[in-house]
């Protein structure tokens, strides 16, 4: 008999949703394997975890659920630090000179608002709040994209997508509503996604800034697989683990502070 026997049913629960937690997924094959358990039991752990909002079940496993869809005036509030932090961190990114796309989002808020005007950027954004921050700055370009104002700040809508289709940027910053570290960027709505796709095919690199309850989550919408993401800023808060799969996957990796 072991002398190391397998946790109980709610133990094992616990001790899964942890895992999960670090590493952005789970794979029910390897959890069945490592508690001595069928998978039947793993996958009765992860639909108890799913029914309490605390998983997201995939094919063969879980990953985390995506961020709860917040009123644009909560988040503008929500992590004020954290963005503060990232916004710095993906500022010293920047080059002289460079047209950046930047997507509607609180964190690229605070990023228009640490946009250095000494780098003579050219700012083009659909999201008027992004528009009237990087205005402030002398000898920045600010160029606005229209279209029907969605919920969560920026334009959207046939008017906008055709702008953005006729766009070449630099840099692109998405405005991610989920970062997993097996598919990438996702969106919650399927006309933002829309949009930010073209923004991420008329961009020439793509810079992704996440507070760490972005990341592992999937929405129900892709905007860009691993392979386009060129750099990935995470708090410090962001799991080790988690960091280390997307630096696995060729994403330059930068921690804050630098």
């Amino acid at each position: 008999m072991s002398s190391d026997p397998s946790p109980l049913p709610a133990q094992r629960t616990r001790q899964i949703l942890e895992e999960l937690r670090q590493q952005g997924r789970v794979v029910a094959a390897e959890l069945a394997r490592r508690y001595a358990v069928s998978e039947d039991s793993i996958r009765r752990d992860l639909r108890e975890l799913a029914a309490q909002g605390l998983c997201q079940r995939v094919y063969g496993g879980a990953v985390l659920p995506p961020p709860k869809e917040r009123p644009l005036r909560e988040r503008l509030t929500r992590d004020r630090s954290d963005k503060a932090e990232l916004a710095a961190r993906v500022c010293a990114l920047l080059q002289p000179g460079q047209v950046v796309l930047l997507d509607a989002g609180s964190t690229n808020l605070a990023i228009a608002q640490q946009l250095p005007a000494a780098l003579g950027l050219t700012v083009i954004t659909n999201a008027p709040q992004i528009a009237t921050a990087a205005s402030m700055l002398e000898g920045t370009l600010v160029q606005l994209i229209g279209g029907r104002l969605a919920s969560g700040g920026g334009a959207v809508g046939a008017e906008a997508l055709a702008q953005v289709q006729r766009l070449r940027a630099d840099v692109y910053l998405p405005g991610p509503c989920a970062v997993d570290g097996d598919t990438g960027v996702w969106a919650m709505d399927a006309e933002e996604a829309t949009l930010k796709r073209a923004m991420v095919a008329c961009s020439s690199r793509i810079i992704v800034a996440a507070t760490t309850e972005k990341l592992g989550a999937r929405g129900h919408w892709q905007i860009a697989s691993l392979d386009e993401i060129d750099d990935l800023v995470l708090t410090t808060t962001a799991p080790p683990a988690l960091a280390a799969r997307f630096r696995a996957a060729g994403i330059a990796v930068h921690p804050t502070p630098p």
